[in-house]
């Protein structure tokens, strides 16, 4: 079991844990450009990468540590990590599957060192939530109405790709991981699979949500 499920729980016992807030529209907010999104690494990418939240971690981690800082200044217990889309299957979109784990890596990272500067000042633990968010393809509809049986993706290519990205939020650090926001129950399964998957692969178990 993850050696922060004993702090979770003691803090449990004592108060209710917040979550951190919308990432979307914070960064929307922003209006950062496509330069930020770009950075050296991705300078000459032949994609578009503007709007693309979880690439920030690599190319703007000073905008990405900032919104955790202040998530935990105005009383936040969990940081969820800005990695909503980085599946292998969301970054597709932006032809980024290659840097899917470092994507990960990275915000699990910076929300980790935001979390432990916070709980370094005051002494009050905080917590870093893997956040495995929805994809842009469901396994549960078909998206030809003239064809029921169609998927664009297979029940194990997601697990795979969501396996690929909670191994990445481990390694980075993270103390629980959130699946999230997923409208598609059969999605969430094959996220659940994964966990398990990772767990048994790599020997540790992280609280789920």
């Amino acid at each position: 079991m993850a050696a922060s499920l004993p702090a979770i729980r003691r803090a449990l016992d004592e108060r209710i844990l917040v979550l951190d807030g919308a990432w979307g529209t914070t960064l929307q907010s922003m209006e950062l450009g496509p330069a930020d999104y770009r950075a050296d690494r991705f300078r000459d990418h032949p994609r578009d990468l503007t709007g693309d939240p979880d690439v920030l971690n690599l190319t703007r981690p000073d905008v990405v540590l900032d919104i955790h800082r202040q998530y935990f200044a105005a009383g936040a217990d969990i940081a969820t990590t800005n990695t909503f889309t980085a599946t292998s299957i969301g970054q597709s979109d932006y032809g980024l599957e290659a840097a899917v784990r470092d994507i990960n890596l990275a915000g699990a990272r910076l929300a980790r060192q935001a979390a432990d500067e916070a709980s370094a000042a005051d002494g009050k633990p905080r917590f870093v939530a893997g956040s495995v968010g929805p994809l842009n393809v469901t396994l549960s509809i078909s998206p030809k109405v003239d064809d029921p049986a169609f998927r664009k993706v297979s029940f194990d290519q997601v697990r795979a790709a969501v396996a690929e990205q909670i191994a990445a939020l481990a390694e980075g650090g993270v103390d629980l991981l959130l699946i999230e926001t997923i409208f598609d129950t059969l999605n969430a399964k094959a996220a659940v699979f994964a966990c398990e998957a990772v767990f048994a692969e790599r020997g540790l178990r992280l609280p789920v949500m």
